[in-house]
């Protein structure tokens, strides 16, 4: 059977859901349901042998148990990510294959799932950019440590349980103008947490069947259940999302010539003419 034939002959996003996703998206995030179920890509040893096949830069894996805040990228486990990912109930491990859309079979998933939201997406934020996709594997009770993301973000649990917890995108007590600066100009995107941060995020609990969509550059954890965990997360850019990472950029310029810029703007502010600096700047390799 075609693996995409599930996809051309049913929606994966039910009408309900597309509905809610339309009345929420660009900022709010919120949960959603989807179809998607054992899709055969997405089966351990599909995604094992997925891993395998790609450069080992788009192979990131790690013990599981880490804390929630962490000072750069841990040290990987040793064990080889396809066996990682085969034997994940024991291996205590997270793994994220990144941009599997490099292989052209996943690329076409990638593309069914988020045309069917496409109307809605480009309705708010224009032509969808820089579609990508990236496959979770993690062993029960690991830990996603805080940290923020560039793009506009769904994630799709497949298998297994897990509890995101987010934080409200461009507020500055939970992401700070200097970290998104230091980020959009080639810095890392973890986070420093701090346990009184806790009450201002709200959890999304997911199972099978469940998906929670993610803001821009929204701040989030997440703890896995008591079992293996799948997930898959899909991704896009807009203009907007890159007017905004370009605005910070220009404000981290301007902090370094000694002056304190203006924040940018969440959606709909656009950014413009900050964004438009920065690449003029960037142009002339100041």
């Amino acid at each position: 059977m075609n693996v995409f034939s599930r996809a051309r002959n049913a929606a994966v996003f039910p009408e309900d859901t597309r509905r809610r996703f339309a009345a929420n998206y660009p900022e709010v995030p919120h949960k959603l349901a989807h179809a998607l179920g054992d899709h055969p890509l997405l089966t351990l040893e599909a995604l094992a042998t997925l891993a395998e096949s790609l450069p080992a830069t788009s192979v990131e894996y790690n013990f599981g148990n880490q804390p929630l805040g962490v000072d750069g990228k841990p040290a990987p486990t040793g064990i080889p990510i396809g066996r990682t990912i085969r034997e994940i109930e024991t291996t205590n491990s997270w793994a994220v294959i990144k941009n599997i859309e490099r292989d052209p079979t996943y690329a076409r998933l990638l593309e069914d799932l988020l045309d069917e939201l496409r109307p809605a997406i480009e309705a708010r934020t224009g032509h969808m950019m820089k579609l990508q996709a990236f496959a979770f594997v993690t062993s029960a009770g690991g830990v996603t440590p805080y940290h923020f993301d560039p793009e506009h973000n769904i994630l799709l649990q497949v298998c297994g349980t897990k509890v995101m917890t987010q934080f409200p995108a461009g507020d500055p007590r939970y992401a700070p103008d200097e970290v998104h600066e230091t980020y959009h100009t080639g810095g890392g995107r973890e986070l420093k947490w701090r346990d009184d941060l806790l009450p201002g995020g709200t959890e999304f609990a997911l199972s099978p069947g469940e998906a929670v969509y993610v803001p821009v550059m929204a701040p989030h954890f997440v703890r896995n259940g008591t079992a293996p965990s799948v997930s898959l997360s899909i991704t896009w850019r807009s203009e907007w999302s890159f007017a905004e990472a370009d605005a910070r950029a220009f404000n981290g310029w301007l902090r370094g010539l000694g002056l304190t810029p203006r924040r940018t703007g969440r959606w709909p502010a656009r950014n413009r003419a900050k964004a438009l600096a920065w690449r003029v700047v960037r142009r002339l390799g100041k």
